[in-house]
């Protein structure tokens, strides 16, 4: 077994996309108590490290990085590694960026997955999404840069929207001018579908072809919350929709479901994650057993 360790002891990784996220659809699905704690604007306002790396974010992520990404992580070569110790290796990243609680994210894959296991009790495979859905972060751990492994994610080659956070950055981006990448359909066809589409590159992409790559029998609808979960111009604005296809529309409400639990199941009490592990196992050895390829 190989298993690549991160040279220092905790990777402080600022993701922006915590705070300043336009999800105006989700207001009317929880309740107001929880708003206010979670999701106070006034309280939580953009700092200079949130501006810089959405401005690295947009300026960088272009189609030729996109591709070059891809040669790099699709190789699968950066280690061999179960999916409890890769969980376990999240134990060394801190959102410092987050305005909820400054916990590894560890501990958020299980509050996440054991709250989905209280509202779905029957989905055992929902709740492996939640516990695992954040494990492409470890890039960060291994040497990327923060702006191209959290915060959120969009298509690369056709038209930036403005329902996307610090939307004037792109302004800077090489492809904002390209005469093929600057129109609503850019490269692709339209309604061609979002696994026709290439997202910006990040901890989403990352996992969900780590999953493919390794034959996962988690089902579409979970592998859809991890691609898109980052997603938020499409699934929380309606952005994109020239993109989607049928199969999009359907499992659009499964991404909206999951992104509920992982935006607000954070919370200073500590669960006890060896108790939980070996309920968990069960689930890795049903989905995803074994030593993956990183």
């Amino acid at each position: 077994m190989r298993v690549l360790i991160p040279k220092e002891e905790t990777a402080i990784i600022d993701d922006p996309s915590l705070t300043h996220r336009p999800e105006l659809k989700y207001k009317d699905l929880i309740n107001e108590n929880s708003q206010k704690k979670f999701r106070n604007y006034e309280d939580n306002l953009q700092t200079l490290n949130v501006m810089n790396t959405y401005q690295q974010m947009h300026a960088n992520q272009t189609v030729a990085f996109g591709i070059e990404k891809r040669k790099k992580w699709l190789k699968f070569d950066h280690a061999e590694m179960t999916i409890l110790e890769a969980v376990n290796l999240l134990d060394n990243l801190v959102d410092s960026s987050d305005p909820d609680i400054d916990l590894p994210n560890s501990m958020h894959a299980f509050q996440t997955a054991e709250k989905i296991r209280e509202i779905h009790p029957d989905k055992d495979w929902f709740q492996l999404t939640g516990l695992i859905h954040d494990l492409g972060k470890v890039m960060a751990l291994w040497g990327e840069p923060q702006w191209c492994v959290v915060g959120d994610t969009f298509p690369v080659g056709c038209q930036f929207q403005p329902t996307c956070v610090f939307y004037k950055y792109f302004e800077e981006n090489p492809d904002w001018n390209h005469p093929e990448y600057s129109t609503p359909n850019g490269i692709y066809k339209e309604n061609c579908g979002l696994d026709q589409v290439m997202m910006s590159w990040g901890h989403d992409e990352y996992l969900y072809q780590v999953l493919k790559h390794n034959k996962a029998t988690l089902p579409e609808e979970a592998l859809n919350m991890i691609r898109y979960h980052s997603f938020y111009p499409y699934h929380a604005s309606d952005s994109y929709k020239n993109l989607c296809n049928e199969k999009d529309a359907l499992m659009l409400p499964w991404i909206q479901e999951f992104n509920l639990f992982d935006l607000y199941t954070k919370s200073d009490k500590l669960l006890d994650p060896k108790a939980l592990q070996p309920y968990y196992q069960s689930l890795v050895d049903k989905y995803i057993p074994g030593f993956l390829k990183w």
